[in-house]
Formats: C-alpha cells, sequence, structure tokens
C-alpha cells in the first residue's frame, strides 16, 4: 500500500482504505478497482490523494491511534450533533462523551503510534474528518503532557465540538453573555458561533464551550476573534490550536491540497511564541509522523523508496524500503534511517 496524489492514480489500481462520507457512512470500500470513472468522480470529490494497494509492497500497513471503527462513530456522532443545532434542539451530550470516551480508550492503548492523519478527504467530509483529527491529536498531547483524564474529556470535547460554529446561523446580540463585546464582526465568527451553541448545553461544561471559543487566539494577541494574549487563552485551547492548524495546513481540500507534514511541521515550529506555545509545541513535534507509512521518498543517496515504519521519539528517521527495477523484477533493500545516520530524506513525492 502507498499514498499517492489523485492525479497520479492508475486505472486498475485497488483502493487501499475505505472513504466515508460525513455521517461515517462508507461511500467507497478498501479494495475496489479503480476505474477511470472513478477516478475521475474522486477528482470531482475535491480528493486529493489516497491509498492505493501495492503488491511491491504487500506487507505494509499504517498504525493509527484510533480505529476506522471509532473514527466512524465519532463522525456519524458529530453529524446528529449538527443535525440537532440546526433544528434548534439540545446536542446529545452523551453520544459526544461516549465518542470521546472511545478516542480516549484507543489513544491511551496506543501511546506509541505516531500521528499519521492518512484518512481520506472530500469536500463533503473534510470538516468532520478534520474535527475528528483534531479531538484524536489534542487527546494525543493531552496524554503525552500528563493531564489528568477529566481534563482531557473536556479537551476532546470541545476539539470535536470546535468548528461547529460553522453550520449555525448568526448569533443575535440578545445571546452575547453580559461583560462580553457585541460588535457584529465578532458575534458572527464561527468561534463565537459555536461558543454560543455550546454555552447553553448543560452536559457541555464551560471549558469545552470556551475551547470552541478560543482555538484561533495566538499568544501574541494577534489572533482571533479577541484578540487575546498569552496569559488570557486556556492551555487546552493552545493545545487545539496547534492541532487545528496544522490539519489545516496538511489538508486544503479546497485549495489543491496543502503541505506535507514535514513542511506543516516547520510552518508550526516557525511560529512558536508568536502564534503558538512553546510547550505544547514540543509535546506535539514529538507525537506526529513527519514522513507518513506509504509515503515515497528520495535518499540522499538516490535511492527511491516507500516509508514502511516509524520509530516513536525519532519521528525524523523512519524506515524506507527502497527498491530498484532489474528487468522484469523489483530488488528491495531496507534502509533503518536511525541507524543510518548519513542517509537522510531530501525529497517527498506527491
Amino acid at each position: 500500500m502507498r499514498y499517492v496524489a489523485i492525479d497520479k492514480v492508475e486505472q486498475g489500481e485497488k483502493l487501499g482504505k475505505h472513504i466515508f462520507s460525513s455521517d461515517g457512512r462508507i461511500l467507497l470500500s478498501e479494495g475496489i478497482t479503480l476505474t477511470v470513472g472513478l477516478i475521475s468522480k474522486l477528482r470531482h470529490m475535491g480528493v486529493n490523494t489516497i491509498f492505493v494497494k501495492d503488491d511491491r509492497f504487500p506487507d505494509l500497513e499504517v498504525e493509527e491511534p484510533i480505529s476506522e471503527e471509532t473514527k466512524r462513530k465519532a463522525m456519524t456522532t458529530l453529524a446528529q450533533s449538527i443535525q440537532y443545532i440546526q433544528e434548534d434542539r439540545p446536542i446529545d451530550g452523551k453520544a459526544i462523551s461516549e465518542s470521546v470516551e472511545e478516542i480516549l480508550n484507543d489513544v491511551m492503548a496506543n501511546s506509541d503510534i505516531l500521528i499519521h492523519l492518512t484518512e481520506i478527504r472530500t469536500e463533503d467530509n473534510a470538516l468532520f474528518v478534520h474535527s475528528v483529527n483534531v479531538c484524536m491529536m489534542s487527546c494525543i498531547i493531552g496524554v503525552q503532557l500528563g493531564l489528568n483524564r477529566i481534563r482531557i474529556q473536556e479537551l476532546a470535547v470541545g476539539a470535536l465540538l470546535h468548528d461547529i460554529g460553522k453550520l449555525v446561523g448568526e448569533v443575535k446580540a440578545t445571546d452575547i453573555p453580559t461583560g462580553y463585546e457585541n460588535e457584529e464582526e465578532l458575534m458572527n465568527h464561527h468561534a463565537w458561533k459555536g461558543f454560543n451553541v455550546l454555552r447553553k448545553s448543560q452536559e457541555v461544561s464551560t471549558l469545552s464551550a470556551h475551547i470552541a471559543l478560543t482555538h484561533h487566539e495566538n499568544v501574541d494577541g494577534s489572533g482571533e476573534p479577541r484578540g487575546m494574549i498569552e496569559g488570557d487563552i486556556h492551555f487546552l485551547a493552545k493545545i487545539v490550536a496547534v492541532v487545528n492548524d496544522y490539519d489545516h495546513l496538511i489538508s486544503n481540500v479546497k485549495k489543491n491540497g496543502g503541505l506535507f507534514p514535514h513542511e506543516a511541521c516547520e510552518r508550526i515550529m516557525s511560529l512558536t511564541e508568536s502564534r503558538y506555545d512553546h510547550k505544547v509545541v514540543v509535546k506535539f513535534l514529538r507525537c506526529v509522523a513527519f514522513f507518513p507509512t506509504g509515503t515515497q521518498v528520495k535518499l540522499s543517496n538516490g535511492a527511491i523508496g516507500i516509508v514502511t515504519e516509524q520509530h516513536k521519539g525519532l519521528p525524523q528517521r523512519p524506515k524506507v524500503r527502497t527498491f530498484q527495477k532489474e528487468g522484469d523484477h523489483f530488488t528491495f533493500d531496507e534502509v533503518d534511517l536511525a541507524k543510518e545516520t548519513t542517509t537522510f530524506i531530501t525529497k517527498v513525492y506527491s
């Protein structure tokens, strides 16, 4: 299996992972043969990259911190919550709590697995995949920081629902809590909209609601919607700020693809202490795979290969299986960059 740009997928190749709708249903199943029509349809749906099966790497499996079933259930729950909000009904806090609990249980059981974020995105499911990814990454960082379970649960709820304001109507001036500003632009920022919905739910904590409100605030005061400075932003919101931006950087479905993970990590590092909290960034960088499994790369010795395995604690030094065609056959060599200290990844192929 390998991770490849949709424009480089060839007719007859087989899909390597399920593609989900926004509510968690399977749109295309793993193993289906990709025809010209299907490839065109995927491109029309906004898909930029997918996993395809590759006979040269039959043993390659992508390990992820949460299971596909847990992701699917979380997307279904999120879709239900959005429907309730749009129908002016209260959020099903129990269903949200159960989804968060499953995500947290998976994360704690798979704490050695680096973050990959290889879920296939479409324009329809992008917001839902993004929300689940942000929740998962936030949980992982919370665990790494040693936060207690109650705090991580509040973090996870706020992270899962952080963008819910993008799907609700305008906030009325009468809905703004006493003591807050009420400029029209401020009130209609999606962070305010989400906060306004969540603060009314008895089953969502005030802290979780404030994560939705402040996940676009920057530690130097340049963020939105209120321009808060570092000391006024809750630490849990600082976690969501980092992972929210990272996931956007590597996806950007509507902008023909985003950055490679190692490029996004560089961007995050460059904005530490201006946009992001240093302590959060340090933990984040130890949890994310700079070169995700299945990525095709070029090494400094000129060899071409596929990333096959990760090293916890050394996200920039994965294992790579290089390949070279000799006649009708391929020859392979396993290169462990944690041991081959003079060999580096010089290029990543989309």
